[in-house]
């Protein structure tokens, strides 16, 4: 049951790739995660962010600047994820080496 509820949370296939985004730089506005992210639509990055911060992994801080700049961050709970996101990156790196030898 842990392993589906896992996957609940994280499926699709933009999830992990916003996460990473925001792991990765600690604090990330929409537009620096957009350009990260190749291949999401606003649309499509509006709802992941939203599914995300429901899900208690992410914070949304609205900062009073002109223009409106919103942060988003990974909470104490989101945090847990980063060495998952971490063997995954690795892993990756070593798959690719040893499939296509670069």
């Amino acid at each position: 049951m842990a392993v589906q509820d896992t996957m609940d949370v994280l499926q699709g296939k933009w999830k992990i790739k916003v996460l990473s985004s925001i792991c990765f730089y600690n604090k990330r506005r929409f537009s620096d995660i957009l350009n990260d992210v190749d291949g999401i639509s606003n649309k499509m990055l509006s709802k992941e962010l939203k599914e995300l911060e429901i899900n208690q992994l992410i914070t949304r801080t609205v900062l009073d600047t002109h223009p409106v700049s919103i942060h988003y961050q990974l909470t104490k709970h989101g945090k847990k994820l980063g060495t998952i996101i971490d063997n995954l990156t690795e892993w990756g790196r070593r798959h690719r080496r040893k499939i296509i030898g670069t």
